[in-house]
């Protein structure tokens, strides 16, 4: 089995309610089962022109799909709890958004999918939270561990704590 880190994200309507009820569809997968759940977090607006703030979490889980068929699933997960297809490529406000951060050791980078996530390095939403799971993990592209990311990173204190970790 295949160890995945992904980030749950949300910023509109009920966004504590939009990333439990992402993280409950995925655990309730056949072949994936959550190991971890990060605290969640709430964080400014990445790169984006909103005031909505989000909600993050970043779930550790054990899965039998490959990356495509993971990344299959987390979309249709993603459609079924209001995300609209966004076709310009600037981010929007959505009511869920999971991305797949890392994938054991893998590294794809094709149309379809990037593993690891192409910005993962660069952001306090994920890193804060990767720091509670796994802090030694180290990225296979850049071969820095999360604290070290965290430690480059020019706003580490970009994110708040929300509340406290809900297991699935």
């Amino acid at each position: 089995m295949a160890i995945a880190y992904l980030s749950l994200g949300s910023n509109q309507g009920d966004r504590i309610g939009y990333v439990q009820q992402a993280a409950g569809l995925i655990g309730a997968e056949e072949k994936i089962s959550i190991v971890r759940t990060s605290a969640f977090y709430e964080t400014e607006p990445w790169n984006m022109s909103t005031k909505n703030w989000f909600v993050n979490a970043v779930i550790e889980i054990k899965t039998q799909y490959s990356p495509y068929e993971l990344l299959d699933i987390c979309q249709k997960i993603e459609k079924k709890l209001g995300r609209e297809e966004n076709e310009s490529q600037n981010y929007e406000d959505r009511t869920i958004d999971i991305d797949i951060l890392f994938y054991d050791k893998e590294i794809i980078n094709d149309e379809k999918l990037t593993i690891p996530h192409k910005f993962v390095h660069l952001r306090a939403f994920t890193l804060v939270p990767m720091l509670e799971l796994n802090s030694s993990f180290v990225h296979p592209v850049l071969h820095k561990s999360i604290v070290e990311m965290h430690n480059d990173l020019e706003n580490p204190e970009m994110v708040f704590l929300y509340g406290t970790r809900v297991d699935f």
